[in-house]
Protein backbone atom coordinates (compact mmCIF):
# COMPACT_ATOMS: atom_id res chain seq x y z
CA UNK A 1 0.00 0.00 0.00
CA UNK A 2 1.12 3.74 -0.61
CA UNK A 3 -0.09 7.32 -0.65
CA UNK A 4 -1.67 7.03 -4.14
CA UNK A 5 -3.48 3.64 -3.21
CA UNK A 6 -7.05 3.15 -3.30
CA UNK A 7 -8.75 0.77 -0.26
CA UNK A 8 -11.80 -0.11 0.35
CA UNK A 9 -13.21 -0.94 3.70
CA UNK A 10 -16.34 -2.17 4.31
CA UNK A 11 -18.18 -1.66 7.86
CA UNK A 12 -16.37 1.19 8.44
CA UNK A 13 -18.98 2.87 10.51
CA UNK A 14 -18.48 -0.14 13.16
CA UNK A 15 -15.90 -1.39 15.70
CA UNK A 16 -13.40 -3.05 13.55
CA UNK A 17 -14.23 -1.02 10.47
CA UNK A 18 -13.57 2.40 11.71
CA UNK A 19 -10.31 0.89 13.43
CA UNK A 20 -9.15 0.06 10.51
CA UNK A 21 -9.95 3.66 8.74
CA UNK A 22 -8.36 5.48 11.81
CA UNK A 23 -5.03 3.35 11.11
CA UNK A 24 -5.08 3.74 7.29
CA UNK A 25 -5.60 7.35 7.61
CA UNK A 26 -3.20 8.00 9.83
CA UNK A 27 -0.28 6.17 7.79
CA UNK A 28 -1.40 8.42 5.15
CA UNK A 29 -2.36 5.08 2.77
CA UNK A 30 -4.30 7.06 0.12
CA UNK A 31 -7.88 7.17 -0.78
CA UNK A 32 -10.12 5.23 1.69
CA UNK A 33 -13.17 4.34 0.53
CA UNK A 34 -15.83 4.05 3.58
CA UNK A 35 -19.43 3.79 1.90
CA UNK A 36 -22.52 3.59 3.92
CA UNK A 37 -25.42 1.02 4.13
CA UNK A 38 -27.47 3.77 2.27
CA UNK A 39 -24.50 4.43 -0.31
CA UNK A 40 -23.63 0.32 -0.97
CA UNK A 41 -26.29 -2.24 0.42
CA UNK A 42 -23.82 -5.65 0.64
CA UNK A 43 -26.66 -7.56 0.46
CA UNK A 44 -27.50 -6.35 -3.10
CA UNK A 45 -25.60 -8.22 -5.27
CA UNK A 46 -25.69 -5.91 -8.22
CA UNK A 47 -25.20 -3.21 -6.04
CA UNK A 48 -22.28 -4.56 -5.17
CA UNK A 49 -20.95 -5.93 -8.79
CA UNK A 50 -21.27 -2.41 -10.24
CA UNK A 51 -19.49 -0.62 -6.88
CA UNK A 52 -16.52 -2.11 -7.31
CA UNK A 53 -16.32 -1.95 -11.26
CA UNK A 54 -17.05 1.79 -10.85
CA UNK A 55 -14.27 1.92 -8.05
CA UNK A 56 -11.70 -0.57 -8.72
CA UNK A 57 -9.74 -0.15 -5.52
CA UNK A 58 -6.64 -1.53 -5.15
CA UNK A 59 -6.88 -3.25 -1.83
CA UNK A 60 -10.32 -4.55 0.21
CA UNK A 61 -10.80 -4.93 3.44
CA UNK A 62 -14.14 -7.15 4.39
CA UNK A 63 -15.04 -5.67 8.06
CA UNK A 64 -18.74 -5.66 7.42
CA UNK A 65 -20.38 -8.84 8.65
CA UNK A 66 -23.75 -9.40 11.10
CA UNK A 67 -22.01 -9.65 14.30
CA UNK A 68 -23.63 -10.33 17.68
CA UNK A 69 -22.88 -11.96 21.52
CA UNK A 70 -24.10 -15.65 22.54
CA UNK A 71 -27.75 -14.89 22.93
CA UNK A 72 -27.97 -13.23 19.79
CA UNK A 73 -25.78 -15.85 17.92
CA UNK A 74 -28.37 -18.70 19.21
CA UNK A 75 -31.93 -16.52 18.59
CA UNK A 76 -31.23 -15.39 15.25
CA UNK A 77 -29.29 -18.60 13.47
CA UNK A 78 -30.59 -18.10 10.35
CA UNK A 79 -29.84 -14.34 10.25
CA UNK A 80 -26.69 -14.89 11.12
CA UNK A 81 -25.60 -17.76 8.31
CA UNK A 82 -27.84 -16.19 5.54
CA UNK A 83 -26.94 -12.57 5.90
CA UNK A 84 -22.95 -13.25 6.57
CA UNK A 85 -22.98 -15.76 3.56
CA UNK A 86 -24.31 -13.53 1.32
CA UNK A 87 -22.13 -10.55 2.08
CA UNK A 88 -18.92 -12.25 1.99
CA UNK A 89 -19.49 -13.92 -1.62
CA UNK A 90 -20.68 -10.52 -2.82
CA UNK A 91 -17.51 -8.82 -1.58
CA UNK A 92 -15.18 -11.06 -2.59
CA UNK A 93 -17.00 -12.33 -6.00
CA UNK A 94 -17.26 -8.28 -7.06
CA UNK A 95 -13.52 -7.80 -6.10
CA UNK A 96 -12.46 -10.59 -8.65
CA UNK A 97 -14.38 -9.13 -10.98
CA UNK A 98 -13.28 -5.86 -10.91
CA UNK A 99 -9.80 -6.97 -10.93
CA UNK A 100 -8.83 -7.11 -7.08
CA UNK A 101 -5.56 -8.44 -6.51
CA UNK A 102 -5.32 -8.14 -2.82
CA UNK A 103 -8.02 -8.45 -0.13
CA UNK A 104 -8.19 -9.25 3.11
CA UNK A 105 -11.41 -10.84 5.05
CA UNK A 106 -11.55 -10.76 8.72
CA UNK A 107 -13.24 -13.87 10.37
CA UNK A 108 -13.74 -14.88 13.88
CA UNK A 109 -11.65 -17.22 16.37
CA UNK A 110 -15.16 -18.96 16.66
CA UNK A 111 -14.51 -20.94 13.81
CA UNK A 112 -12.38 -22.82 15.84
CA UNK A 113 -13.77 -26.41 17.43
CA UNK A 114 -14.75 -25.96 20.58
CA UNK A 115 -13.19 -28.50 22.39
CA UNK A 116 -9.98 -28.29 20.74
CA UNK A 117 -6.70 -27.64 21.91
CA UNK A 118 -5.51 -24.78 23.78
CA UNK A 119 -3.94 -22.39 22.46
CA UNK A 120 -5.29 -22.71 19.22
CA UNK A 121 -3.56 -22.79 15.83
CA UNK A 122 -4.34 -22.09 12.60
CA UNK A 123 -4.42 -25.58 11.59
CA UNK A 124 -7.01 -26.81 14.24
CA UNK A 125 -9.80 -25.46 11.83
CA UNK A 126 -12.29 -28.00 10.76
CA UNK A 127 -10.94 -30.89 13.39
CA UNK A 128 -13.87 -30.94 15.14
CA UNK A 129 -17.57 -29.88 16.05
CA UNK A 130 -18.21 -26.43 16.62
CA UNK A 131 -19.81 -24.51 19.68
CA UNK A 132 -23.67 -24.85 19.53
CA UNK A 133 -24.52 -21.93 20.06
CA UNK A 134 -22.75 -19.95 17.36
CA UNK A 135 -22.12 -22.06 14.58
CA UNK A 136 -24.21 -20.62 11.92
CA UNK A 137 -21.95 -17.68 12.14
CA UNK A 138 -18.80 -19.36 12.60
CA UNK A 139 -19.86 -22.12 9.31
CA UNK A 140 -20.54 -18.51 7.59
CA UNK A 141 -16.79 -17.50 8.28
CA UNK A 142 -15.37 -20.49 7.38
CA UNK A 143 -17.15 -20.31 3.97
CA UNK A 144 -15.33 -17.31 3.86
CA UNK A 145 -11.64 -18.27 4.54
CA UNK A 146 -12.44 -20.94 2.27
CA UNK A 147 -13.75 -18.68 -0.52
CA UNK A 148 -10.28 -16.49 -0.45
CA UNK A 149 -8.38 -19.73 -0.73
CA UNK A 150 -10.50 -21.22 -3.80
CA UNK A 151 -10.02 -17.41 -5.53
CA UNK A 152 -5.96 -18.21 -4.91
CA UNK A 153 -5.79 -21.15 -5.95
CA UNK A 154 -8.01 -21.07 -9.00
CA UNK A 155 -7.56 -17.79 -10.00
CA UNK A 156 -3.92 -16.61 -8.74
CA UNK A 157 -5.48 -13.85 -6.12
CA UNK A 158 -3.95 -13.15 -2.74
CA UNK A 159 -6.83 -13.00 -0.79
CA UNK A 160 -5.89 -13.12 3.03
CA UNK A 161 -7.80 -14.28 5.57
CA UNK A 162 -7.24 -13.28 9.25
CA UNK A 163 -8.93 -14.49 12.67
CA UNK A 164 -9.16 -11.87 15.43
CA UNK A 165 -9.68 -12.69 18.96
CA UNK A 166 -12.42 -11.15 21.02
CA UNK A 167 -12.19 -7.57 20.34
CA UNK A 168 -13.21 -4.48 22.16
CA UNK A 169 -12.90 -0.94 21.51
CA UNK A 170 -14.25 2.59 20.26
CA UNK A 171 -17.85 2.02 18.14
CA UNK A 172 -18.73 -0.83 20.20
CA UNK A 173 -22.06 -2.18 20.72
CA UNK A 174 -23.70 -1.68 23.92
CA UNK A 175 -26.99 -3.11 23.62
CA UNK A 176 -27.54 -5.71 26.49
CA UNK A 177 -29.48 -7.86 24.12
CA UNK A 178 -27.11 -8.75 21.74
CA UNK A 179 -23.52 -7.72 22.88
CA UNK A 180 -20.25 -9.62 23.49
CA UNK A 181 -19.09 -9.96 26.81
CA UNK A 182 -16.74 -7.20 27.73
CA UNK A 183 -18.82 -4.03 26.49
CA UNK A 184 -21.97 -6.08 27.97
CA UNK A 185 -20.20 -5.77 31.51
CA UNK A 186 -18.88 -2.06 31.14
CA UNK A 187 -22.48 -1.35 30.33
CA UNK A 188 -23.94 -2.98 33.38
CA UNK A 189 -20.75 -1.89 36.12
CA UNK A 190 -21.54 1.42 34.44
CA UNK A 191 -25.45 1.20 35.32
CA UNK A 192 -24.95 -0.41 38.44
CA UNK A 193 -22.57 2.65 39.72
CA UNK A 194 -24.68 5.01 38.54
CA UNK A 195 -27.80 3.78 40.24
CA UNK A 196 -26.04 2.39 43.43
CA UNK A 197 -26.76 -0.83 43.37
CA UNK A 198 -24.88 -3.36 45.67
CA UNK A 199 -23.81 -5.50 43.04
CA UNK A 200 -23.81 -6.50 39.15
CA UNK A 201 -25.36 -9.72 37.64
CA UNK A 202 -22.49 -11.66 34.82
CA UNK A 203 -23.70 -14.11 32.75
CA UNK A 204 -22.77 -17.65 33.16
CA UNK A 205 -20.21 -19.06 36.21
CA UNK A 206 -17.19 -16.86 35.82
CA UNK A 207 -15.15 -19.91 34.78
CA UNK A 208 -14.56 -19.22 31.41
CA UNK A 209 -11.29 -17.94 29.98
CA UNK A 210 -11.21 -15.10 27.23
CA UNK A 211 -8.70 -13.68 25.69
CA UNK A 212 -9.15 -9.94 24.40
CA UNK A 213 -7.51 -7.55 21.89
CA UNK A 214 -7.85 -3.53 21.56
CA UNK A 215 -9.22 -3.16 17.89
CA UNK A 216 -6.88 -0.36 16.79
CA UNK A 217 -4.21 -3.11 17.39
CA UNK A 218 -6.26 -5.25 15.16
CA UNK A 219 -6.46 -2.50 12.69
CA UNK A 220 -2.47 -2.15 12.86
CA UNK A 221 -2.43 -5.83 12.58
CA UNK A 222 -3.94 -6.11 9.17
CA UNK A 223 -2.50 -3.04 7.89
CA UNK A 224 0.70 -4.86 8.80
CA UNK A 225 0.15 -7.41 7.20
CA UNK A 226 -1.39 -6.12 3.91
CA UNK A 227 1.66 -3.60 3.70
CA UNK A 228 4.41 -6.03 4.07
CA UNK A 229 2.22 -8.44 1.22
CA UNK A 230 1.86 -11.47 3.30
CA UNK A 231 -0.26 -13.63 0.63
CA UNK A 232 -0.54 -17.40 3.10
CA UNK A 233 -2.64 -18.76 5.05
CA UNK A 234 -5.06 -17.70 7.23
CA UNK A 235 -3.18 -15.79 10.91
CA UNK A 236 -4.81 -15.77 14.05
CA UNK A 237 -4.63 -12.06 15.69
CA UNK A 238 -4.91 -11.53 19.10
CA UNK A 239 -2.62 -11.17 22.43
CA UNK A 240 -1.55 -15.08 22.89
CA UNK A 241 -2.89 -14.48 27.12
CA UNK A 242 -6.31 -15.02 28.58
CA UNK A 243 -8.13 -14.44 31.77
CA UNK A 244 -11.20 -15.66 33.61
CA UNK A 245 -15.32 -13.81 33.21
CA UNK A 246 -14.20 -13.01 36.62
CA UNK A 247 -11.02 -11.54 36.76
CA UNK A 248 -12.38 -9.50 33.53
CA UNK A 249 -15.63 -8.51 35.45
CA UNK A 250 -13.06 -7.91 38.07
CA UNK A 251 -10.65 -5.24 36.27
CA UNK A 252 -14.51 -3.76 34.53
CA UNK A 253 -15.46 -2.54 37.84
CA UNK A 254 -11.92 -1.22 38.81
CA UNK A 255 -12.20 1.01 35.65
CA UNK A 256 -15.65 1.76 35.99
CA UNK A 257 -15.18 2.18 39.60
CA UNK A 258 -17.87 0.37 40.67
CA UNK A 259 -17.54 -1.18 44.33
CA UNK A 260 -19.83 -3.19 44.69
CA UNK A 261 -20.49 -7.64 44.17
CA UNK A 262 -20.30 -9.53 41.05
CA UNK A 263 -23.30 -12.10 41.16
CA UNK A 264 -23.03 -15.06 38.50
CA UNK A 265 -25.57 -16.15 36.63
CA UNK A 266 -25.17 -19.71 36.63
CA UNK A 267 -28.71 -20.71 35.13
CA UNK A 268 -26.94 -18.54 31.53
CA UNK A 269 -24.57 -20.58 29.17
CA UNK A 270 -20.95 -20.17 29.49
CA UNK A 271 -19.91 -20.86 25.97
CA UNK A 272 -16.91 -22.42 25.05
CA UNK A 273 -14.67 -23.24 28.11
CA UNK A 274 -11.93 -21.79 27.44
CA UNK A 275 -10.45 -19.78 23.67
CA UNK A 276 -6.54 -18.92 23.49
CA UNK A 277 -5.40 -18.11 19.98
CA UNK A 278 -1.84 -18.92 19.21
CA UNK A 279 0.09 -16.08 18.31
CA UNK A 280 3.07 -17.76 16.47
CA UNK A 281 2.19 -17.48 13.43
CA UNK A 282 1.43 -13.50 13.74
CA UNK A 283 4.35 -12.73 16.06
CA UNK A 284 7.28 -14.46 12.94
CA UNK A 285 5.72 -12.25 10.84
CA UNK A 286 7.15 -9.18 12.99
CA UNK A 287 3.98 -8.24 14.73
CA UNK A 288 2.87 -8.10 18.17
CA UNK A 289 -0.22 -6.50 20.55
CA UNK A 290 0.85 -3.15 22.14
CA UNK A 291 -2.09 -2.13 24.23
CA UNK A 292 -2.48 -3.86 27.89
CA UNK A 293 -5.81 -4.96 29.00
CA UNK A 294 -6.92 -2.54 31.83
CA UNK A 295 -5.50 0.13 29.61
CA UNK A 296 -7.68 -0.90 26.99
CA UNK A 297 -10.71 -1.09 28.95
CA UNK A 298 -10.00 2.01 30.21
CA UNK A 299 -9.95 3.92 26.60
CA UNK A 300 -12.95 1.93 25.63
CA UNK A 301 -15.04 2.89 28.34
CA UNK A 302 -13.55 6.68 27.93
CA UNK A 303 -14.73 6.47 24.49
CA UNK A 304 -18.39 4.53 25.32
CA UNK A 305 -21.59 6.84 24.04
CA UNK A 306 -22.58 6.52 28.04
CA UNK A 307 -19.21 7.33 29.52
CA UNK A 308 -19.49 11.32 30.99
CA UNK A 309 -16.24 12.57 31.94
CA UNK A 310 -15.60 13.34 35.86
CA UNK A 311 -16.20 16.62 36.26
CA UNK A 312 -13.14 19.04 37.67
CA UNK A 313 -13.66 20.67 41.42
Amino acid sequence: MSSTSKILVTGARGMVGSALVRRLSAGGYGQVLTPTRDELDLLDQRAVYAYMAEHRPDYVFIAAARVGGIQANNLYRADFIAQNLIIETNLIEGAHRAGVQRLMFLGSSCIYPRDCPQPIKEDYLLTGPLEPTNEPYAIAKIAGIKLCEAYNAQHGRQYVSVMPTNLYGPNDNYDLANSHVLPALLRKAHDAKLRGDSSYTVWGSGRPMREFLYVDDLADACVHLMQTGYDGPLVNIGTGEDVTIRELAQTVMDVVGFTGDIVFDASKPDGTPRKLLDVSRLKSLGWSAKTRLKDGIRLAYEAAPFYAAPKLQ
